[in-house]
């Protein structure tokens, strides 16, 4: 059982104590420290300090145990959402291609409420709490999986499985034929160098009135990036199996919405296949036409996501949503800016900009908001050949000049561009994840979804 405490000489915040023998019922007790009471939001780290608190010390608790027992009990410790969360994230692995007794153990975490009068509330914040937890998990296990086993069409098979069990979730899978159908030049050419065929999804959750405008998401769906024939270094490579991410954080995201039953309309837009290099790719230099007629010069090959995310965000704006949100690890450039501290941010809406960043407060999950001036603009439609350039033309503000290529696809007014690269991988940052790819930011977008939900009631 896991329970918090204090003393003369308390334990640092997020610290432990194991203790054997102290309770008839339970043979072994942690005993962790959240900090202090009555910590809220912190203006300089811009998110709610005791929430973040309270993850990583019952995720330092629940690790101590995992060894231990099959089965605990974790105290609310005064917010056991946040309880719920920390415990249930820190618990993954993906170890499932490894032998069993190399596998970790499997620990089933159950709330206690034995010290509580009315646990009601308790125990649907630490239901929503799990649920939570389980999208992030969701995408950190998409993430996770090599490129061999998660091929576009394999990817498009979990989804369909994952989110068709919902009765107002429906998942379409579009192939190549139909992709060319659309037109999606842009879209076809990073797919052409591969000899896995590209799908495109189209997912449709109906949560709210049938005559609501939905809300949009796009998700870039690069299940492995060599970086084509402007091809990467190939030390860190095996990393580009999360190139998904965008993807990957936007199914996650649905999965919890499902759950949640969060009452608002959403359709999704995933493109999905891999940049290769071979005798059929895109070569530096040739020009591609997206599917609204947009000629592009593409000089870079491995700046391959907003060539795929244009044709996306596209063929998402012919349904008139309120809202785009596109999620992609875009550029190394953001992971330079920001790295593992937030997920940069580019919109043209104010106002769904604080929205956002309220959701990344309360989840601990946080953004920032990043320029779209004309002065990036100006460098990608400085352009020999086309009328745009898939790249800036120098490596300063590469994250901007990225943004402002696909702002060049988007009418919608209320439009954000979710950069996550710098916080793809956990590598220690975050306390009560393991290291290994993140699923960042899938608990700030179901926040962000649910704040929306609220205010248009």
């Amino acid at each position: 059982m896991l329970f918090y405490c204090s003393g003369k000489k308390p334990l640092k915040t997020g610290k432990t104590r194991i203790l054997h023998g102290v309770d008839p019922e339970f043979s072994t007790v942690v005993v962790t420290c959240i900090g202090k009471k009555g910590v809220a939001y912190n203006e300089l780290e811009t998110y709610e300090e005791g929430k973040e608190q309270i993850r990583t010390a019952v995720a330092s608790a629940v690790l101590q145990l995992r060894d231990i027992e099959g089965e605990v009990e974790v105290d609310h410790c005064g917010d056991s959402e946040a309880a719920a969360e920390g415990s249930h994230l820190s618990l993954f692995s993906y170890d499932e291609l490894k032998a069993k007794d190399k596998q970790k153990s499997v620990v089933n975490l159950h709330l206690s409420t034995e010290f509580v009068s009315d646990s009601s509330a308790i125990k649907e914040g630490w239901k929503r709490g799990c649920i939570l937890a389980e999208g992030q998990n969701f995408s950190r296990r998409l993430m996770e999986m090599p490129s061999n086993l998660l091929t576009p069409t394999k990817f498009a098979s979990i989804v369909s499985e994952k989110l068709s069990q919902f009765n107002n979730c429906k998942v379409t899978v579009h192939d190549k034929t139909w992709i060319e159908s659309q037109k999606m030049g842009s879209f076809l050419s990073v797919a052409q160098g591969s000899a896995q065929p590209p799908v495109f999804l189209e997912i449709d959750y109906n949560g709210g009135e049938s005559g609501d405008t939905p809300y949009a998401l796009v998700g870039k769906g690069i299940t492995f990036d060599t970086g084509g024939i402007s091809i990467k270094p190939s030390a860190g490579m095996d990393a580009m199996r999360a190139d998904m991410g965008g993807a990957a954080c936007v199914v996650g995201s649905l999965l919890s919405v499902c759950k949640l039953q969060v009452p608002i309309n959403i359709k999704a837009f995933i493109p999905l296949c891999e940049n290769m290099p071979s005798g059929t790719a895109i070569k530096p230099g040739d020009v591609v036409t997206a599917m609204n007629g947009k000629t592009i010069q593409v000089d870079n090959t491995d700046a391959e996501g907003r060539l795929i995310l244009a044709d996306a965000l596209l063929y998402s704006q012919q349904f008139n949503p309120k809202m785009i949100l596109d999620m992609a690890t875009l550029t190394g450039a953001m992971d330079v800016a920001l790295g593992a501290g937030a997920a940069g941010v580019f919109t043209n809406s104010t106002a769904m900009w604080n929205l956002l960043q309220q959701a990344g407060s309360k989840t601990g999950d946080r953004v920032w908001r990043m320029p779209l001036f004309n002065h990036y603009t100006k460098k990608i439609t400085k352009c020999q050949l086309a009328d745009l350039n898939n790249i800036g033309g120098s490596r300063s503000a590469g994250a901007c000049t990225a943004a402002a290529f696909l702002k060049e696809f988007v009418s919608n007014k209320n439009w954000l561009h979710l950069d996550i690269a710098g916080v793809m991988s956990n590598n220690g940052d975050v306390p009560y994840l393991s290291k290994g790819m993140a699923g960042r930011p899938t608990r700030t977008i179901v926040e962000f979804l649910q704040l929306l939900s609220e205010k248009k009631s």
